[in-house]
């Protein structure tokens, strides 16, 4: 209980100071937008770069998984797959980065872990 009222608190204190807070939002937004993670599948032949803005930076193929493609529908198939599981692996680590970065902030600014915060990013 009075750790709810602490994290009440707190959030008046933040209402007052609107300016401290959109300055965190934009330190949080400019760090996830050079921020870089990468997913993998097929161990390795598909390959996934975003950006912590959760936007697809680069796509890359192994070699023999772009001869195979060349060679028959199945093999055209099997490179989609392993491209959408590399794309949602790094997906799921920018997503998880960027939560800890605002946890990381909301404990700086005197937050504590407040119910649902994490969950407005999910």
């Amino acid at each position: 209980m009075f750790d709810n009222l602490k994290a009440m608190g707190a959030m008046a204190g933040l209402m007052k100071n609107k300016d401290r807070l959109r300055e965190v939002g934009e330190r949080v937004k400019e760090k996830m937008a050079r921020a870089r993670v990468s997913g993998q599948a097929g161990g390795g032949a598909a390959r996934a770069v975003v950006s912590g803005q959760m936007r697809v930076v680069e796509i890359e193929l192994s070699g023999p998984l772009v001869a195979g493609m060349a060679a028959d529908d199945k093999t055209r198939a099997l490179a989609g797959t392993l491209i959408a599981e590399a794309v949602n692996s790094a997906l799921e680590q920018a997503q998880r980065m960027l939560q800890e970065e605002i946890s990381k902030e909301a404990r700086e600014l005197g937050l504590p872990d407040l119910p649902g915060l994490g969950d407005l990013l999910k």
